[in-house]
């Protein structure tokens, strides 16, 4: 990660398409907040990266919340009066209302309809439905399958289990030089669903690819958690190392088309917050900031009075902002490979400016040390070529009164964080600058 470490893996290099590849190779599984779908998600991403799978029995209580019981589905489905399964579970995991309690039963089409959800202004997309803390049951289908169906008698079959078991989550850590870590953080608990879910999972897992072989001042911890109480179990869990937390960003939707989108944590102004913005505002792309309110993803957990973690939300297009958003229609051609390796470059250069911003002491601060001496700067003045690197080293030079980040000379000289970095390192390679102590 940091400049002392491998040569950057450019986007191209991890690559879109092969975090595409595992998004697809992912869909198919029917995941939850528990069971077997979610252990089968994190056994895969253990091919991936050094991650251990952690089991918290039903019935542990989290703070004001207890883990439910572990459900599991084998089959599901209803079958008109002939036997033909007019909604099959096995085309499709979101045609089962998460954590649907099991049933078989025969019933007319008018009540059944009182168990069926549909997407009337979307008449060909399936919704996502579940219902994790209130025994019930009940399917998904398309609007204009709905609408197909004939009066008469259905057999109704949910073949599932609502039974004492464990929570998963995956957690990877990764040690760097200092104790203090940077907590990447991403849900594992949405069906069939892409960008909410998949994507999340797949730029995690990849940047901890990219992380891991790297020489790094911060130590990481990448977890994989079901949304809401897989975070507050991890929390309570941890509860007496959370100090370490110095850095942390929820990761979800983040491979859609759209631009851009961060929340910030609850702080507003924590240096996590700060890098964040300093990428995106000096990327030149479209981008959009949002200050952090207490709904949305895992973030709201972290964020939260008791703890108030420098964590903030990196995604594009945010939930529910889609038409996509928790259908049938959020699946493999809706995620492109190039929307997820800019994800993946922008998070690689926060971790980049995080694992570089330091504080500097110029050791010549009466007027400006002679460059051009030190082979520092050009030659033969006059001409603006070339004038970039020395603008920045000027502009080190000038804050480096002991007061002053790095990132804050980059955010106040309008100059990449990155050119700002190599800047001080053939400052501080001559003798000009001393970094400060920590």
């Amino acid at each position: 990660m940091s400049a002392r470490g491998p040569a950057k893996q450019g986007a191209g290099a991890l690559g879109g398409e092969a975090m595409h590849r595992l998004i697809t190779e992912l869909y198919p599984i029917c995941r939850s907040i528990t069971g077997n779908g979610l252990r089968q998600t994190l056994r895969h991403l253990q091919a991936h990266i050094p991650l251990i799978i952690h089991e918290v029995p039903s019935g542990t209580r989290v703070f004001d919340w207890t883990v439910p019981k572990e459900w599991n589905i084998t089959d599901a489905y209803v079958k008109d009066a002939r036997g033909h399964r007019v909604i099959d579970f096995g085309k499709s995991s979101l045609h089962v209302v998460g954590y649907s309690a099991p049933v078989h039963v025969r019933m007319t089409l008018a009540e059944l309809r009182q168990r069926l959800h549909t997407l009337p202004d979307r008449p060909d997309w399936i919704p996502y439905r579940t219902s994790y803390y209130e025994e019930t049951w009940g399917f998904c289908l398309s609007h204009a399958d709905l609408l197909r169906l004939p009066d008469g008698e259905y057999e109704v079959r949910i073949d599932s289990s609502l039974r004492d078991g464990y929570l998963s989550y995956g957690e990877c850590y990764l040690a760097g030089e200092s104790e203090d870590e940077i907590l990447i953080s991403c849900h594992v608990c949405h069906p069939s669903l892409c960008n909410d879910n998949l994507s999340g999972i797949a730029l995690a897992t990849f940047l901890a690819k990219h992380v891991g072989p790297a020489r790094r001042r911060y130590s990481y911890r990448f977890l994989f958690v079901p949304g809401t109480i897989g975070s507050l179990t991890w929390l309570s869990r941890n509860e007496d190392r959370l100090d370490r937390i110095k850095h942390g960003l929820v990761l979800a939707n983040v491979g859609d088309a759209g631009p851009v989108t961060y929340k910030r944590s609850r702080r507003g102004d924590a240096e996590i917050d700060r890098a964040v913005v300093n990428i995106l505002r000096l990327s030149g792309d479209a981008h959009e900031v949002q200050d952090f309110v207490p709904w949305g993803y895992d973030e709201r957990q972290y964020c939260s009075p008791g703890f108030d973690l420098p964590v903030g939300c990196f995604s594009r297009t945010p939930h529910g902002r889609f038409p996509e958003y928790h259908t049938s229609a959020d699946d493999p051609d809706f995620v492109k490979p190039q929307a997820l390796a800019d994800s993946f470059a922008k998070c690689r250069a926060v971790l980049q400016v995080i694992e570089q911003n330091r504080t500097f002491l110029n050791q010549n601060p009466k007027g400006e040390p002679q460059l051009g001496k030190r082979g520092l700067y050009r030659k033969t003045g006059g001409s603006d070529d070339g004038r970039l690197p020395e603008l920045a080293m000027l502009w080190v030079l000038n804050l480096s009164d002991g007061a002053h980040s790095l990132l804050d000379i980059s955010d106040r000289s309008g100059i990449a964080f990155e050119v700002i970095d190599r800047a001080a390192q053939a400052l501080q390679a001559h003798g000009l600058l001393k970094e400060r102590a920590q």
